[in-house]
């Protein structure tokens, strides 16, 4: 396969469509089973199995199940990752073999990785560290620092479809998979690669992280009915449930997903970012930043607020990230608010941090392919404050043509994605 010597010069921004969706997630493994999970209602939140929760306030997460690193990867290369990579490696090759795509088309220097994470290998960290202290420094794993830095999953990716294009990472908390994805949707668009591989992929099921956000009284502690914790705008909401996994996406330039006669998915055709510069863990209390972001993106994309018919929204089930991104969907749609289909997959699936844009992101395609819209579960209260639709309980056929999909960090960071029914 002839490769290119230097991107080709782009005048005027090339379109971008989604082929491929690979998700690793409590509900499931894969396109398929996913997508079933949350068309069905169900909840992938139960008791944490992975260690003893007995001392914690917080003892339920939405865990990968019947996850075996085995089937996609080969034991040795296994060893050396932390679940984090092992997720991001997976979710990548579903992804891949979703999309359809040639193995050569990947190779060269017109494919590029981006996948991201919020933590990193947290988990590869306790347990070296454990190992330090108790038997000393030679018996830290040669693998530690390659299976704890947050660029690695690219790196493993790239390696394993020997894509030498554009090779990077990011970590911006729960705005990463998005942030990943909206800057893979730039590279294409200016003309610095045709195709990218990316996402976002967390494993922060550990007793350290665990033990920090239950510091931080940030999680839900409906202990005893797991399922039920994650209620998203619920007037009963009292926490986010942390989640693990990965969201990975295909994406590719219009021109070449047609002539290879692709599946298409979705076209992403908006991209906003923001910053709070309010506190390092609250959103700002106006709802500004997530305003700004969802407010560029449709800018960017050129079309009207009255277009969007459906929101995945960040939607954590806490009491203030709720309200607020509500405040902010009221503030940039005005009265065409209340006729907006707003859900919160994160009602099933948990938060999956650094992983949810990614994973939310395939699920925007998703519904555009299939025009309707996932519920948010375990709505049983209305919040006075939380007053707009939020397609309780049931999913929801529906027509829609353009579609946001929205993430809001730790740090005051936003970003957004406008997603578009595919059309010639």
């Amino acid at each position: 396969m002839k490769k290119s010597l230097s991107s080709p010069r782009v005048l005027s921004p090339r379109r971008v469509v989604v082929t491929g969706i690979g998700p690793v997630s409590p509900l499931g493994i894969g396109v398929k089973t996913n997508w079933e999970a949350l068309m069905g209602g169900e909840s992938g939140i139960r008791l944490i199995t992975k260690f003893d929760v007995s001392d914690y306030s917080s003892k339920i997460a939405g865990e990968v199940k019947s996850f075996d690193p085995i089937e996609f990867i080969e034991k040795k290369e296994a060893r050396k990752m932390d679940f984090f990579i092992q997720y991001a490696v997976v979710a990548a090759q579903l992804a891949v073999e979703d999309s359809g795509i040639r193995l050569d088309a990947l190779e060269g220097d017109r494919c590029g990785v981006y996948v991201g994470s919020g933590i990193g290998g947290i988990g590869s960290l306790e347990d070296n560290h454990k190992k330090l202290l108790e038997k000393g420094p030679s018996r830290v794993s040669p693998f530690f620092l390659v299976s704890t830095i947050i660029n690695e999953a690219s790196g493993q990716i790239s390696i394993k479809y020997k894509a030498k294009g554009p090779n990077s990472a990011t970590a911006t908390a729960c705005t990463t998979g998005t942030h990943a994805v909206g800057d893979s949707f730039r590279i294409i668009a200016r003309g610095d690669a045709d195709i990218m591989i990316t996402g976002g992929s967390e494993a922060p099921i550990t007793p350290l992280a665990l033990a920090g956000f239950c510091a931080m009284r940030a999680l839900s502690l409906r202990n005893d009915e797991p399922q039920k914790a994650s209620r998203p705008f619920d007037a009963h909401r009292d926490g986010f449930v942390m989640a693990e996994g990965a969201g990975v996406l295909i994406l590719e330039e219009l021109g070449g997903a047609l002539k290879r006669g692709a599946r298409i998915y979705a076209e992403i055709v908006g991209y906003g970012m923001s910053g709070d510069a309010y506190h390092v863990t609250a959103p700002c209390l106006d709802g500004e930043g997530a305003y700004l972001a969802m407010k560029r993106a449709v800018e960017d994309a050129g079309v009207n607020p009255e277009s969007i018919h459906y929101i995945n929204a960040h939607g954590t089930s806490t009491p203030f990230n709720d309200k607020i991104e509500t405040l902010a969907i009221k503030r940039l749609f005005g009265t065409h608010a209340s006729k907006i289909g707003i859900n919160s997959t994160k009602s099933m699936m948990g938060h999956l941090l650094g992983a949810a844009g990614g994973v939310e992101a395939g699920i925007t395609a998703l519904c555009l392919e299939n025009q309707i819209m996932p519920p948010t579960i375990n709505y049983e209260n209305p919040d006075p404050e939380c007053d707009l639709d939020y397609v309780p309980n049931k999913a929801r056929p529906a027509e829609i043509h353009y579609a946001l999909s929205s993430s809001f960090g730790f740090g005051g960071t936003n970003g957004v994605l406008l997603f578009k029914r595919f059309e010639e």
